[in-house]
């Protein structure tokens, strides 16, 4: 059995604040953390029954976990130059995805440090229609490769937002959200074995597990912060403006339009202070 892992840290214990993930000494002290989470669900993965684990570090430039002290029988994917974002390396060949150490959707609650892909510019994604957050993203991407999404991870508030989309698979509560800056947290202990039994509980129920796919087209819209981040998406001739700051597209199926709305965001961070063709200026 083949397991896919896509790690975050905003959704592991400890971390209520921002200033947490941008000061160099506490970063480093929730690098750890986050490596220790995903070792947990490692080793949940391989007790309900794994024989290859892949993870995929998906948090800013998506290289935060210490490969030093991850349990040697995963692979790690790191490194921000990728076209598969949080997802890079999934495929057919998966039995099973995980989501550890995520958060909640932008706006939608207290959340903490609630956010969609790209705070810095994304406020809202919608696919055909319904609003989503990371998980249901990827969720559905997976579904694509035929892939059912089975755990995850993070606080109260997101795990009952994923639910929603997601009611069969097995979570795990790290913290209770307070405020989008401050939580009730749980020791770190408690919270990895909790990860470690969930998890191989939920492989060893895999049977039951039903991949969130979608066939035909699928479409898109983003509603970004501001009208420059917006604005320069239109520079990809499938991209209809319908406001100043919402855009639409669609594509063949869920993976193209996965990547195309990655290029989007890239395209919407590089815009949002204006540094696009600096190099050339």
């Amino acid at each position: 059995m083949k397991v896919f892992i896509s790690a975050d840290i905003e959704g592991i214990t400890g971390v209520a604040t921002i200033r947490q993930l941008t000061v160099p000494g506490e970063y480093n002290r929730f690098r750890k953390l986050m490596t220790a989470e995903v070792n947990a669900a490692i080793r949940g993965a391989f007790n309900g029954g794994a024989t290859e684990v892949v993870v995929a570090d998906g948090h800013g430039n998506m290289s935060n976990i210490l490969i030093e002290d991850l349990d040697p029988r995963a692979r790690l994917v790191s490194g921000n130059n990728r076209v598969m974002c949080q997802l890079e390396g999934l495929d057919e060949s998966f039995d099973a995805i995980a989501f550890v150490g995520h958060h909640g959707r932008e706006g939608e609650s207290h959340a903490v440090i609630s956010h969609t892909l790209a705070g810095i510019c994304v406020k809202e994604i919608k696919i055909n229609g319904a609003v989503v957050g990371e998980t249901e993203m990827n969720a559905r991407v997976a579904g694509h490769f035929g892939v059912p999404a089975v755990f995850i991870s993070g606080d109260d508030l997101y795990v009952q937002e994923v639910m929603e989309t997601l009611p069969n698979v097995k979570s795990v509560v790290t913290k209770y959200a307070k405020d989008r800056l401050a939580a009730e947290l749980l020791s770190p202990a408690v919270v990895q074995s909790e990860i470690e039994e969930q998890m191989a509980a939920a492989l060893q129920e895999i049977e039951a597990a039903r991949p969130c796919g979608h066939e035909g087209p699928v479409t898109f819209e983003i509603e970004f912060k501001g009208p420059q981040q917006a604005h320069m998406t239109t520079t990809l001739p499938t991209v209809e403006a319908l406001s100043p700051t919402r855009i639409r597209f669609t594509c063949k199926d869920m993976v193209s339009a996965y990547k195309h709305m990655w290029g989007c965001v890239i395209i919407a961070m590089a815009a949002t202070n204006g540094v696009l063709g600096d190099a050339n200026a």
